[in-house]
């Protein structure tokens, strides 16, 4: 189940407040300029290809990249034996930025999001149906889990896929 939890920094050992109605948290986060949708994601098979994953969404994402100007889309997959996960979750724990929005539509499994607002980070729990758009240019950080398991579809302007920016900010998870 989605789920936002807010954190009030320095203090990150309890969240001040949460989340679980997913109208909720999309209103919440909508405050920050953050759109949260739910998609169908019914019929999919986690263990589908690249290929056959971006072609089952493939009308909803063209309309996606029309409206919003995006470019280009691929699949992200980890799992708890993939040999690159330490290695790709460090990378992503750091706070970071990037110059175009982050756009990923869960297809299978979870992960989690942190942004921080001001003197507080939210920490959002995406799962399978969760299509998040973080606005460019806005720090976060992201965490699959010292045993990830999700498969996403990553959605860019770049046509050459993630780019992030260090920050060097503090992060927690």
């Amino acid at each position: 189940m989605t789920a936002l939890h807010v954190f009030q920094r320095p203090d990150t050992s309890e969240p001040i407040t949460s989340l679980t109605a997913f109208d909720d948290i999309s209103a919440f986060l909508a405050q920050a300029g953050i759109v949260l949708e739910r998609w169908d994601i019914s019929g999919v098979d986690k263990d589908s290809t690249s290929e056959r994953l971006l072609a089952q969404f493939h009308d909803p994402i063209e309309a996606l990249k029309k409206r919003e100007g995006y470019q280009s889309a691929d699949v992200i997959s980890l799992t708890p034996d993939h040999k690159d996960r330490l290695a790709l979750r460090e990378k992503f724990l750091q706070e970071h930025t990037h110059s175009e929005d982050e756009v990923r539509l869960f297809v299978h499994g979870s992960g989690t999001f942190f942004v921080p607002v001001a003197d507080q980070v939210v920490k959002l729990e995406c799962h399978a149906g969760d299509l998040l758009r973080v606005p460019a240019n806005t720090a976060h950080w992201f965490d699959g889990g010292e045993y990830p398991d999700f498969v996403a579809i990553r959605i860019f302007t770049n046509p050459q896929g993630w780019v992030g920016h260090l920050t060097g900010g503090d992060t927690f998870y």
